[in-house]
C-alpha cells in the first residue's frame, strides 16, 4: 500500500514512525507545513514532523495551501493508495482526498464525536474527565465529522497533565492506526456514522484561559492547572502585585474568600474548598516547589491572591 503522510505537531511522530517500522506499506510521501519563523530571533524553523522525516530520508512536501493546483499535481504523481492524516493544521479538500482510492484517514485524540476541534486533550483533562481515547476517521468536509473506523478508549491519570496525555495518545493513537490500515488492506472496514446529536464542539485555547479565576471550585481549577500545563500555564498574582505561575496543586478541605492565603505554606481557598500550590514558578525564574519559593519569598496568611 502506497501512504502518503500528512502531518506536522509532536502527535503525529509516533504515527509515522509505527507505520514505518511495521515495514508492510511504503511512505511514498509527507506533506507538512512549510518552515516558520520562531524564537526571539524569529529564524525559519521546522515543524516537529518535518525534522523527523527528513531525518528519515523521505520525501517531503511543504506546501502553503495543500489543495494548490501544484501541490494536487504533485500528489497525484505519487500515486497513493491512502493519505493518513495526523495534527497536520491545514483543511484538506476533496479535490485533494480523491487522489486515493482508499480515501484520507485521521487520528484524532477524543472519543468523537466528543470533542471535535483543536486542543482535545486539554478539555478534556478541564472538564474533568476520567477517560479520553482515540478515534480514527475518514476525513470529512465538515471537521472531525467523518464515519469512524476504529475507535478505543484511554484512562486519565489523577495527575496526567495535558503534556503527559499527549504523550501517552500518540503513542496509543499510533497503535490503533496501524490496525485501521490493516482493516483497510484486508477489505475488513466497518464505518460508524458518527451520533451528530452527540456533538461536543471545542474551540482552540487561549493564553487567557491560563488566568486562574479563584471564585472557580478548587476542583475545577486544579483540573485547568493540570490540563493547560503546558500551554497556556496558569497564572495568577500574588499580593504584592507579582506574576506568579502555578503547575500543579491539591485539593484540600478548607474555605475563605476566594483567594485568600489560608496559612504560611500556600494554601489558597477557591469558590468552594482551597488549593494548595505546590510547584510554581515567579516571573525569570524556573519552575520549582512551592516550599523553595516561599524559602525566599513568603506569603504570609490573610494575604489575597488575584
Amino acid at each position: 500500500m502506497r501512504i502518503v503522510f500528512m502531518g506536522s505537531a509532536e502527535l503525529a511522530i509516533p504515527s509515522l514512525a509505527a507505520i514505518l517500522e511495521a515495514g508492510n506499506a511504503e511512505v511514498v510521501g509527507v506533506v507538512t507545513q512549510p518552515d516558520r519563523p520562531a524564537g526571539r530571533k524569529q529564524r525559519p524553523t521546522s515543524c516537529p514532523l518535518r525534522a523527523f522525516a527528513d531525518e528519515q530520508g523521505l520525501n517531503v512536501m511543504t506546501p502553503e495551501k495543500v489543495g494548490a493546483p501544484e501541490s494536487v499535481e504533485a500528489l497525484t504523481a505519487l500515486t497513493p493508495d491512502l493519505f493518513v492524516v495526523v495534527a497536520y493544521g491545514q483543511y484538506i479538500p476533496s479535490s485533494v482526498i480523491q487522489l486515493a482510492p482508499n480515501e484520507a484517514i485521521n487520528v484524532h485524540p477524543s472519543l468523537l464525536p466528543k470533542y471535535r476541534g483543536s486542543a482535545p486533550i486539554q478539555w478534556a483533562i478541564a472538564n474533568g474527565d476520567n477517560v479520553t481515547g482515540v478515534s480514527i476517521i475518514y476525513l470529512a468536509r465538515k471537521m472531525d465529522a467523518g464515519d469512524i473506523l476504529r475507535q478505543e478508549t484511554y484512562p486519565i491519570g489523577e495527575d496526567d497533565t495535558s503534556g503527559t496525555l499527549h504523550d501517552k495518545l500518540a503513542v496509543f493513537g499510533a497503535e490503533l492506526l496501524l490496525r485501521a490500515i490493516d482493516d483497510i488492506r484486508n477489505g475488513t472496514v466497518s464505518r460508524t456514522v458518527q451520533d451528530e446529536s452527540q456533538v461536543v464542539e471545542i474551540r482552540k485555547l487561549a493564553k487567557e484561559d491560563g488566568e486562574i479565576d479563584w471564585s472557580l471550585p478548587a476542583e475545577t481549577i486544579r483540573n485547568r492547572i493540570r490540563a493547560f500545563n503546558p500551554w497556556p500555564g496558569n497564572i495568577c498574582t500574588l499580593p504584592g502585585g507579582e506574576p506568579l505561575k502555578v503547575w500543579a496543586a491539591m485539593v484540600e478541605d478548607a474555605s475563605g474568600k476566594p483567594g485568600e492565603v489560608l496559612d504560611d505554606h500556600l494554601l489558597v481557598a477557591a469558590g468552594d474548598r482551597a488549593l494548595r500550590l505546590t510547584e510554581v514558578q515567579p516571573a525569570g525564574k524556573k519552575r520549582m516547589p512551592a516550599s523553595s519559593f516561599l524559602n525566599g519569598h513568603p506569603v504570609p496568611k490573610g494575604g489575597v491572591i488575584g
